[in-house]
């Protein structure tokens, strides 16, 4: 067994059925165990938001009815607990995103081809953020370091950007058969359908941008 990946047996997957939560989790874990930023789920992250406006308007109102019966309550009271479920996912996948924006604000500004991951509004919040960190750093740390170190571009020795560690190891469920790919040694491996691996993130991160896999 090569020591970059293991791999475990799982049962066969079939996602032709999968729900908007259901698509909202996955992306939700892929973006908790990816250790870089990924695309923003825009589309279907509004989609799940307008149907939570929806329901609770009706939950509401079906609330103050006074001819609901009882079994109608006990109904309404697993509705609220379903929209309080999906309001969690929503709030943790937002906040996810939010703790990595704020970690690799400058990272991500300093990379063109990473800004199209975020939304107007996140792209936004990382250069008030970055703009907010370097100010700190130039008043607290930068104005009392020599003068060819008082810098936070990535020219600096040791450099002040950190991008986010893409040897991280991590487990990756192949959603169907995968194109193959290289692990770090030049070993081939290719995954099939439900197969789980263990390998750096940086071996399978095309597969996940391709949505042939997904991070457990």
């Amino acid at each position: 067994m090569n020591k970059d990946c293991h791999d475990f047996a799982f049962t066969d997957l079939d996602d032709t059925q999968e729900l908007p939560l259901q698509r909202l989790i996955r992306h939700w874990m892929n973006e908790r165990h990816a250790p870089d930023i990924l695309p923003i789920q825009a589309e279907l992250l509004a989609g799940i938001l307008d149907h939570i406006h929806k329901q609770s308007s009706t939950v509401n109102l079906l609330r103050t009815d006074p001819e609901a019966s009882g079994d109608e309550h006990f109904r309404i009271m697993l509705a609220q607990t379903e929209i309080e479920r999906v309001k969690f996912v929503v709030r943790s996948y937002v906040r996810t995103r939010l703790s990595k924006i704020e970690d690799y604000a400058r990272w991500i500004l300093s990379d063109s081809s990473l800004h199209g991951r975020l939304s107007e509004t996140e792209l936004k919040h990382a250069q008030s953020y970055a703009d907010l960190l370097t100010t700190h750093f130039e008043e607290s740390v930068l104005k009392a370091l020599p003068g060819n170190q008082r810098s936070l571009d990535d020219k600096v020795i040791p450099p002040m950007v950190t991008p986010p560690d893409i040897t991280k190891p991590v487990f990756v469920l192949a959603r169907r058969d995968c194109p193959p790919v290289y692990l770090p040694d030049g070993t081939k491996m290719e995954m099939k359908k439900g197969q789980i691996s263990l390998t750096q993130y940086r071996v399978i991160d095309s597969l996940l941008f391709q949505d042939h896999v997904e991070l457990v």
